[in-house]
């Protein structure tokens, strides 16, 4: 099975690719983990992509979509892969669909993770990290009174991207970029989208229950 899943930041979306992928006994693939094995690898485009991040850029489309081509081409994904953060926008979507289509294959289904924006910026921005051990806490789940971690006793703080002007802004980013992508695979026929509120198990189930009609 060949899936996208795609959601905003804060729902879950690593996490649900994980159980996911495992389930279905495919790869999971992240851009993130791609960039690390080219750079760490010493290729050719992990050279070019380490430029780029090196000065603080984006890096290129082009770049990008010649590392996630040689990723798909690999044994492990020929029956079948979950992609988590690729594609990001139209064009990308576009060419993954050349790329496939010049294997005579298809994406199967896109799994959007809905999740209102009140609720991911209380995920986001309620969260804490420890300084000494790096361990993430919760104010609401994990009911902190208190800025000391319950495990080595270090200072709990705030990371700056999980500050609440951050995380609206990362937001508005998600919903300019993403919102055509999604109109896109939903003109495709192939968007199904998942209610990704509750437990962490209560989401997993309701993904694999949408995936069953699929599964061979």
């Amino acid at each position: 099975m060949r899936i996208v899943l795609v959601g905003p930041p804060g729902a879950g979306k690593g996490t649900q690719a994980q159980f996911i992928a495992s389930h279905l006994s495919i790869p999971k693939i992240s851009t993130g983990d791609i960039f690390r094995a080219n750079v760490s690898g010493g290729t050719e485009l992990g050279r070019q992509a380490k430029e780029f991040m090196d000065r603080g850029d984006l890096v290129p489309d082009e770049v990008t979509i010649a590392m996630v081509r040689d990723r798909l081409g690999e044994d492990d994904a020929r029956d079948g892969f979950l992609l988590d953060g690729f594609p990001r926008n139209v064009p990308q979507a576009e060419t993954l669909k050349k790329i496939l289509a010049e294997w005579d294959t298809r994406l199967d289904i896109v799994l959007e993770l809905v999740v209102d924006e009140d609720e991911v910026v209380r995920r986001l921005s309620g969260r804490r990290t420890c300084d000494k051990c790096g361990r993430i806490w919760h104010v609401d789940f994990d009911d902190k009174q208190d800025d000391i971690c319950d495990d080595c006793g270090g200072h709990l703080f705030q990371r700056d991207d999980d500050k609440e002007e951050v995380v609206m802004h990362r937001l508005e980013v998600y919903r300019h970029d993403t919102a055509p992508l999604v109109q896109f695979y939903a003109d495709e026929g192939i968007l199904v989208g998942i209610d990704a509120t509750g437990p962490v198990e209560e989401v997993t189930k309701r993904a694999l229950a949408a995936l069953r009609p699929l599964e061979k």
